[in-house]
C-alpha cells in the first residue's frame, strides 16, 4: 500500500470568504483533518457543509501526535493539516509533522491561502519588495529588546505578530530601540472591525493609547535607512 499525502491547507484568517476553491475540494476529499483548534475548524467546515473526521493537533500535543499521524499517512490515508487561522506552520503548529512526513519520504503538498504577515505587509505603504517575518517577539520586555537591538541594522521591513495584551508595551520598546520610524499595525485583519493604524511609531503610540486594544495585531515596520546605519557605525 502506498502512503497517503500530507496536505498543508491555509484557512480563512478572519472573513470565511478567503479560501481557495481548491482548499475546500481537499478539506472534502482527504480521509482526515489535523487541526489546530477542531471547534474553529468546525465551523468552517459546517460552513461549507464539509464533513470529516478531525482531531486536534496544537502545542502541547504535537509531539506525542506527530507519531500516530504519521502511522496513519503511512497507512495510506491522506490528512489535511489546518492551523487556527491562516498558513500551517507560520507561527503556528505543523513545523514538526512537516518535518517527518518529509523525513518518512511521505508526499507534502502546501495548498496556499491567507496568511495575515502577507495580507499586512501588501497595504502597508512600506517597501514590499524585501522583508524579514520575525513572528511573535518575547513577551518580556528585556528579552523583546535585546532581539530587536539584534535586527535594528536591518534594512529589510520588519514584520511582527503580537497580542493585544503586549502590543503598547512592544510598541514602546520598539520606539526605544528603533526609533521613529514609519511603521503600520493592523488589526482584525479581514474581519468586521478590521482597521490600519499609519505612521510613525510614536504616532501609533499615541493612537493606540486612545483606541480599545481588541483583537490580533500585525505589526510591520520599515528597515533601518541606509544612510542612518552607515552614520551610527
Amino acid at each position: 500500500m502506498s502512503a497517503g499525502t500530507l496536505y498543508i491547507v491555509s484557512t480563512p484568517i478572519g472573513n470565511l470568504e478567503d479560501i481557495t476553491m481548491r482548499a475546500l475540494r481537499i478539506l472534502a476529499e482527504v480521509d482526515l483533518i489535523a487541526a489546530e483548534d477542531t471547534r474553529k475548524t468546525s465551523i468552517l467546515l459546517n460552513h461549507y457543509t464539509i464533513k470529516k473526521p478531525l482531531t486536534s493537533y496544537f502545542e502541547h500535543n504535537e509531539q506525542v501526535k506527530t507519531g500516530w499521524l504519521i502511522g496513519e499517512l503511512q497507512a495510506g490515508k491522506n490528512i489535511a493539516l489546518v492551523s487556527e487561522a491562516g498558513t500551517p506552520t507560520i507561527s503556528d503548529p505543523g513545523f514538526r509533522i512537516v518535518a517527518a512526513a518529509i523525513a518518512a519520504d511521505i508526499t507534502v503538498v502546501p495548498v496556499p491561502g491567507a496568511c495575515a504577515a502577507i495580507a499586512a505587509l501588501s497595504a502597508s505603504g512600506l517597501a514590499v519588495h524585501r522583508f524579514a517575518f520575525e513572528g511573535f517577539l518575547p513577551p518580556k520586555s528585556g528579552k523583546r529588546k535585546n532581539l530587536l537591538k539584534k535586527i535594528a541594522g536591518e534594512e529589510r521591513t520588519l514584520i511582527f505578530y503580537e497580542s493585544p495584551y503586549r502590543i503598547q508595551a512592544a510598541i514602546a520598546d520598539m520606539i526605544e530601540v528603533l526609533g521613529e520610524r514609519r511603521a503600520v499595525v493592523a488589526r482584525e485583519l479581514t474581519k468586521l472591525h478590521e482597521e490600519f493604524i499609519y505612521g510613525t511609531l510614536p504616532v501609533i503610540a499615541e493612537k493606540l493609547g486612545r483606541a480599545v486594544i481588541k483583537g490580533e495585531f500585525t505589526v510591520v515596520v520599515e528597515g533601518c535607512p541606509v544612510r542612518k546605519k552607515h552614520d551610527d557605525q
